[in-house]
């Protein structure tokens, strides 16, 4: 037992250098202005790249959940590898030929489906490797989702200053193709029987009872689950998408500052995750995202009213340590609610809110700023709607299943 809880360190290192790649995606706002500005494209052309990557990350996840319960997390994780990296290198082609469809499917489709199946992996591995810390190393794995938007925020205005964009989509692609080919050699399966060994030496004295999909969505506890996710996703990637653009136009940063508030931004999206899914194992799932939720309303409420550089990134801040909070807290939420035996099947459903999510969140923006002229209307609409989203999560109650 020693040598397996040094083992599962070492996947949990795997999970989150796979999480730090994929979460590059989450600096798209700072490659939106300069290629509008360098091929004519209009915004929602453009952001529709993202939404695409999103949203087939959320359904590529959906299903590759029980891909990773069947065939094997290491083969997911090399499928994903090969799928994002050649994802990304499509995309710098698309640009470097001016070709918005190539984008589309190249970046938005296929690269995409690599990263929802390398985000569902390491959630559906380290849930079982880690039965006795399951906020814990959840939100760690996730965590890595948010730091690789923070790192490529800060990198990618210099690197497109320095090689141009169809250059640094190339060099992105091949670097990340190559580390997380290393980083899925690590991702595998624990013992059929690890999970209980480690729930039964833990301070858990109730025995896991693990349900099937087919059990979950014949409860009410999965569609619950499910808004409350979506809803919290809608609200925070409206603001993700279009982050720099609105701040240069609103408290006028220029585009390397923006970068600048893009890569802290991200370092809370980043740390948000760890910090509140631990909050989560100390009150509880249910009180933690009431508390993620409510507090985010009044800010996107007063957001379009702030002129002050200082403030408004330090609203941006919390609005996404919140953000990356939810994704942190939901993997936990679920196994705590279904249990974990059978969690990338049923998670990976759940994560479908994020590609849903993706659709109607950049794409309200970009149409509500292409409507009014700026971004205030679609910030109330996105505090409008969190207000529904605490009223969801109180409808949650835990069902008994518990031997």
């Amino acid at each position: 037992m020693v040598e397996k809880m040094k083992n599962r360190w070492l996947v949990a290192a795997g999970g989150v250098t796979m999480q730090l790649m994929l979460g590059s995606v989450y600096a798209w706002s700072v490659f939106k202005k300069p290629i509008m500005e360098s091929l004519g494209w209009s915004g929602p052309e453009v952001g529709l790249a993202f939404t695409l990557m999103i949203l087939f990350l959320g359904l590529s996840a959906a299903f590759g959940g029980r891909f990773v319960d069947k065939a094997g997390a290491k083969k997911i994780a090399t499928l994903s590898a090969v799928l994002f990296g050649l994802g990304t290198l499509l995309g710098g082609l698309a640009i470097q030929t001016a070709n918005l469809w190539l984008l589309y499917i190249g970046y938005g489709v296929i690269g995409g489906i690599g990263n929802g199946l390398g985000y569902i992996t390491p959630i559906a591995v380290l849930v079982r490797w880690f039965p006795d810390k399951k906020g814990m190393i959840t939100g760690l794995a996730v965590m890595g989702f948010g730091l690789g938007a923070a790192i490529m925020g800060q990198l990618a205005p210099f690197m497109i200053s320095g090689l141009g964009i169809p250059n640094t989509f190339y060099a992105s692609g091949l670097f990340f193709l190559a580390v997380m080919l290393i980083a899925a050699q690590q991702l595998i399966n624990p013992p059929k029987d690890y999970a209980l060994a480690q729930t039964v030496n833990s301070n858990n004295k109730t025995e896991e009872v693990h349900l099937t999909f087919a059990d979950a969505i014949k409860m009410p506890q999965f569609y619950i689950l499910w808004t409350t996710l979506f809803i919290n996703i809608t609200a925070g990637i409206a603001l993700i998408s279009n982050l720099s653009p609105l701040a240069q136009s609103q408290v006028g940063l220029t585009a390397v500052t923006a970068g600048t508030l893009v890569f802290v931004t991200a370092l809370f999206n980043g740390f948000g995750r760890l910090f509140w899914s631990m909050i989560s194992d100390k009150i509880g799932r249910k009180n933690t995202f009431l508390l993620i939720i409510a507090t985010q309303v009044p800010l996107f409420l007063v957001l379009p009213m702030i002129t002050n550089v200082w403030l408004f990134g330090l609203l941006c801040c919390w609005i996404f340590l919140c953000y990356g909070g939810g994704f942190g807290t939901m993997p936990s939420f679920a196994a705590d609610t279904f249990g974990s035996k059978n969690i990338g099947g049923i998670y990976g459903p759940i994560l479908t809110a994020w590609g849903m999510a993706a659709i109607v969140g950049p794409m309200i923006m970009e149409y509500v700023k292409q409507s009014s002229g700026n971004f205030s209307m679609a910030l109330t609409l996105a505090g409008s709607f969190l207000v529904v989203g605490v009223l969801v999560v109180m409808l949650y109650r835990r069902p008994q299943l518990e031997k």
